[in-house]
């Protein structure tokens, strides 16, 4: 059994779109007879929860990345050889770098050749020497348009992975806890109205009157949020919404979703996570990223958003356009109406964009 490091190194999110990549890892050459892999998923402290969550992860290690994190940490001598000696200590002998469009495998891919790993797989527009000894070339061994979840799965199929037989490739987590004693009986939709940056934030009075319209279009409402975000939760809940605010972990939050009806929340982790339990998504996505990239993948979709906003493709953590335009000119009907489409059964894997707004962008 070898023992493979897979990298991803930013979000919560990230990692889980990583997953498909892991499994495959994980699942070894099994064209040359190998055994399945240890998988050692190195990641940041953001994703260490979600990692831990993944199906072929044996273990995971946290490690704070100064070219990825933001705010980030300084790159000192003894902060690379706290990686370093772990990765020699671990007897790593492979790893399988992923990265985002914007992203180099590069600096990385040099702190584990200091390490001792023999082999080491990754996409890089730069030249990478003796630092790669796969190396897949953005825009020419592969389109940068398409999922992160493909992406990364194809940059471990280079390495010489590949999925066990049966395996979808669609995103996973380990199982989920039984959560019926927190949200109660009955079906329920989840309204998750925090995002990680302010860009892709939806207004919470936005969310509160969608919360109102679904309830008076018959739903049960579950309000969630981390602690630091009780009171947005209890805006959003308002009297009547069963509030989880501050009250969920990650894999508790996963066993929300997964047995809701429907997910509203924006381009954040949660939406992720969701689709890692087959929930369907109403998803308030800002386009400062593309969504062919980092919308949820493969569960039933709306997709709603000016998706060609002024802001778009600008990876801005604050909205660069007064008045935030991409989310704020969403009504909480359309939501409700993305809602009622997801539970009907109408929606697709592909997105939707409402009537309204394809109409202003022609």
């Amino acid at each position: 059994m070898g023992r493979v490091l897979v990298a991803r190194l930013d979000s919560l999110g990230d990692v889980l779109l990583a997953g498909p990549a892991v499994r495959a890892v994980a699942n070894g050459r099994q064209a040359d007879g190998s055994r399945p892999n240890h998988v050692v998923m190195l990641c940041g402290r953001q994703g260490e929860a979600a990692a831990a969550m993944l199906p072929g992860v044996a273990e995971a290690y946290s490690w704070d990345c100064p070219w990825i994190m933001n705010p980030a940490p300084k790159m000192t001598g003894p902060h690379a050889d706290r990686l370093i000696d772990y990765v020699r200590n671990s007897r790593i002998t492979e790893a399988v770098i992923l990265t985002s469009f914007h992203q180099s495998p590069l600096p990385l891919a040099l702190l584990l050749r200091l390490a001792g790993v023999g082999r080491i797989s990754g996409a890089s527009t730069d030249y990478a020497g003796s630092l790669l000894d796969v190396r897949l070339k953005p825009g020419e061994d592969f389109p940068e348009d398409q999922p992160e979840a493909e992406r990364a799965l194809g940059i471990a199929q280079a390495a010489g992975f590949r999925l066990p037989a049966g395996d979808d490739g669609k995103l996973r987590v380990s199982p989920v806890p039984d959560v019926q004693e927190l949200v109660g009986d009955g079906p329920y939709v989840v309204v998750h109205p925090g995002a990680a940056v302010p860009a892709r934030a939806w207004p919470p009075l936005h969310h509160a009157a969608a919360v109102e319209l679904l309830e008076g279009a018959g739903h049960r409402v579950v309000v969630t949020g981390g602690p630091d975000e009780t009171p947005l939760t209890a805006t959003v809940a308002g009297p009547s919404a069963l509030d989880l605010g501050g009250r969920t972990d990650l894999r508790t939050l996963a066993g929300v979703l997964a047995r809701a009806d429907a997910v509203v929340t924006g381009n954040t982790g949660p939406a992720h996570l969701a689709a890692a339990v087959g929930t369907p998504v109403a998803c308030l996505f800002s386009p400062v990223v593309p969504a062919v990239r980092w919308a949820p993948y493969g569960v039933p979709l709306e997709l709603l958003g000016d998706q060609n906003a002024a802001c778009r493709l600008t990876r801005a953590r604050e909205c660069p356009v007064p008045g935030h335009p991409c989310l704020d000119s969403v009504s909480p009907e359309e939501v409700v109406q993305a809602v009622e489409r997801l539970i009907g059964g109408v929606s697709s894997f592909s997105t939707h964009v409402s009537t309204r707004r394809k109409a202003r962008n022609r």
